[in-house]
């Protein structure tokens, strides 16, 4: 099956449904309208570049149609991140890919004083642009069955590509993931029973879709069920996003733990009262949220994990099998082996290594670099770069990325435990990130930066008594806000660097 394929064929037997509710645009939109004007838009797309075509649009209508189009044109999107950085984003996805054209918006562009890019075409022209003859061929062709449709649109294989992410770039450079439609969908089909997904599900949709938790569960996941998507440019619209969830009764509701902190402090008695399921991942979910939303709302606040190379479902806590603290259990098709570190065996439970991981669900490679492919794909094994175990009752713990650990007097400290621990002595408004700075003597510091001033004596009191004193920070650095990503996970490049320049002044 085809990402485009499954769309035509929910688009037709659910034609008079409401397929997308947009609250930027405040219009509503059909599932026939939806497969309306997909057809339009693979039909312009048709007279473009093969090959890639860049996709920088927010949460919207819009966004999902045209990546609906293009995929329809025969052609792959590329979803360039316009949160942080998008003329350098949009200019490093061009070089990396070797493309040119890039579908965006003027509105976009203007609200985020983004430059022009030479090969930026806006949605508004074409829109604008289009004729009376354009729209009645589209309009005949959407009225066509499904089988017809599929015949006309382009076909493909299953494992073609169905869109190139980039890794967040929190650590380096990013990397342009492939991933196919085998992956997303064997992600999604893997997910539907633990979850029970049905068609009547209202899914709220806040993610931006340059990021693979967005693109799979707040896109390709509700459209492949035929669910309403209500969809939301703007995820730091807290307020907002309480009161769509209440009036609408969504069902599902997805993010980033930063994200959950912003509705739990924004929400009132009430506003989740429809959800079914609220699940939280990307970032370690601290117990603090979840308390937190179990006190205010009497809700369950699942955690997950994913990665952009695994479509991105790798485990789960869910409403059958829920260990706060764990990342839940693989999900079903998902195999995760955990290797020691130095020697490569397998461990055993409860025993730390690398996470690596089997399915379909695992990506194609990384595009134009076979070096970092074979060196995080060996033996049909993705290499996640994070640490972890898998405890007797088959739940994964997430320790943190291997990188993210920090050998002091020869010993590993996991800066995640440290922030796990610091977390639990901060007031509820007070956000902290531990990172690792050079040391002249020791080779290593590790730095706490926060939000506030605190009282330092005391809160290393707090901390050593479950830490060694040789994972107790040696700097606490206030910093107003702590930088994050698109996706709203913390930015631990940016962070190191602030701390490095910082320290060394």
């Amino acid at each position: 099956m085809l990402l485009h394929h499954r769309f035509i064929e929910v688009a037709k037997r659910l034609a008079t449904k409401t397929g997308i509710r947009d609250f930027s645009t405040d219009k509503d939109l059909t599932y026939g309208r939806a497969l309306l004007a997909a057809v339009l838009l693979s039909r312009i797309f048709r007279k473009l570049d093969e090959g890639f075509i860049g996709v920088m649009i927010p949460t919207s209508a819009g966004c999902i149609l045209v990546k609906c189009g293009i995929l329809m044109s025969g052609r792959t999107p590329v979803m360039i991140n316009y949160s942080t950085g998008a003329e350098q984003n949009a200019r490093y996805a061009q070089n990396k890919c070797a493309f040119k054209t890039i579908i965006t918006s003027k509105a976009l562009l203007e609200k985020i004083d983004c430059p022009y890019v030479e090969g930026m075409i806006y949605i508004e022209d074409i829109m604008a642009g289009l004729t009376g003859m354009q729209k009645a061929v589209a309009a005949l062709i959407s009225k066509l069955p499904a089988a017809g449709i599929k015949k006309l649109v382009h076909g493909g294989d299953p494992n073609d590509t169905a869109v190139i992410l980039f890794t967040s770039g929190s650590e380096k450079d990013p990397k342009a993931v492939q991933l196919t439609h085998r992956n997303i969908l064997a992600n999604i089909e893997s997910v539907t029973p633990i979850f029970e997904f049905k068609e009547d599900d209202i899914f709220m949709c806040t993610l931006p879709f340059f990021h693979v938790f967005g693109l799979t569960t707040n896109l390709w996941l509700p459209i492949y069920h035929g669910m309403t998507l209500l969809t939301y440019a703007n995820p730091l619209d807290f307020k907002k996003i309480c009161t769509i969830v209440r009036e609408e009764k969504a069902t599902f509701l997805v993010g980033t733990p930063a994200f959950f902190w912003g509705y739990l402090r924004k929400s009132e008695e009430g506003d989740f009262a429809s959800l079914r399921i609220a699940l939280a991942g990307a970032d370690k979910c601290p117990d603090a949220l979840r308390d937190g939303f179990k006190a205010r709302h009497n809700i369950v606040l699942y955690e997950g994990y994913g990665a952009t190379e695994c479509s991105p479902v790798i485990s789960t806590n869910t409403p059958e099998f829920n260990r706060p603290g764990s990342v839940g259990k693989p999900i079903p098709g998902v195999q995760v082996r955990i290797e020691n570190y130095q020697t490569g065996e397998t461990c055993g439970p409860g025993e730390d290594g690398r996470i690596l991981i089997k399915g379909d669900n695992v990506m194609k490679g990384y595009f134009d670099d076979f070096e970092e492919t074979s060196m995080h794909i060996r033996g049909g094994w993705y290499d996640t770069g994070d640490m972890g175990n898998i405890d007797a009752d088959g739940f994964l713990w997430h320790v943190g990325r291997l990188k993210r650990f920090v050998k002091i007097g020869g010993e590993m400290v996991s800066l995640v435990k440290i922030e796990d621990v610091l977390e639990k002595t901060l007031a509820e408004d007070i956000e902290c990130c531990v990172v690792e700075v050079p040391d002249s003597i020791k080779g290593a510091r590790i730095v706490a930066v926060v939000t506030a001033k605190l009282d330092e004596k005391a809160t290393l009191k707090k901390m050593a008594e479950h830490l060694p004193q040789i994972a107790l920070p040696k700097t606490f650095m206030v910093s107003d806000t702590l930088p994050k990503m698109g996706s709203g996970k913390i930015d631990f490049r940016t962070i190191t660097e602030l701390a490095r320049k910082k320290l060394s002044a």
